[in-house]
């Protein structure tokens, strides 16, 4: 059964979807630009059989509040905030795309509050070719200005960004998409290696890993989450 619940974040409502047994180790899962909690739909169910997973909307995203100001920052702080509301001390972390580089920024701040981290698709922090994004037709399930505010960062990333992967003591799984993605795979692994606990698996379904391949993928993380059928105890909430 999964409940929806929102939580107030320095003054930011966040809404998340929770599932899995109350008593159960904690994972929180972010979702890449312009999603949100409900596309972790089909692998939810799978990892709540071991973790009590959140699955959270960032800021500006579904149905968390909109308010207008944005930056990957204040994403990781709204992250950082939401594990303080629920008094989650240490979590197993995962990231897609957008999601991912909130979450290596959140374990580069705070190592200690990040037991395993999973990035999928997700690049080493190098800058890009700046490109001018186009608004969707219709009705969006995000706000536009927050892709827009975003969008700089993604382009020209902080230095300090690629300086401080070294910070994460987390064990970490990045998961490419191979070359049917659109970010470019030597990124992905130049992720795995700058992170000291790294280590890469390829998954040859393009950028939406979790969407296109949901068993293979579930079977990855699971196998990286709790190895050995469950020699691993998870981080304690």
């Amino acid at each position: 059964m999964t409940d929806h619940r929102t939580v107030d974040v320095g003054g930011v409502r966040l809404a998340y979807q929770v599932s899995g047994p109350a008593d159960a180790p904690p994972l929180v899962l972010l979702h890449a630009l312009g999603m949100d909690s409900s596309d972790w739909d089909a692998v939810a169910p799978v990892l709540a059989r071991r973790r009590r997973v959140h699955a959270l909307d960032l800021r500006g995203h579904g149905r968390s509040e909109w308010p207008g100001t944005y930056s990957l920052e204040l994403m990781r702080d709204d992250v950082l905030g939401f594990l303080d509301a629920l008094a989650l001390d240490r979590v197993d972390l995962v990231g897609h795309s957008l999601g991912g580089i909130v979450a290596y920024l959140l374990a580069e701040e705070h190592p200690g509050r990040v037991h395993r981290l999973v990035l999928e698709d997700v690049p080493a922090p190098h800058p890009r070719e700046r490109t001018v994004p186009t608004r969707p037709e219709g009705e969006l399930t995000f706000d536009w200005d927050m892709v827009l505010a975003v969008k700089p960062q993604l382009d020209t990333p902080e230095a300090q960004w690629l300086e401080r992967l070294g910070r994460i003591t987390a064990e970490t799984l990045v998961v490419g998409g191979g070359p049917g993605s659109h970010v470019p795979q030597d990124g992905v692994a130049d992720l795995a290696r700058r992170v000291p606990h790294g280590r890469l698996v390829t998954i040859g379904a393009g950028h939406l890993i979790h969407r296109a391949e949901p068993e293979e993928f579930t079977r990855t993380v699971v196998e990286f989450l709790w190895p050995e059928g469950g020699a691993d105890p998870g981080p304690r909430a």
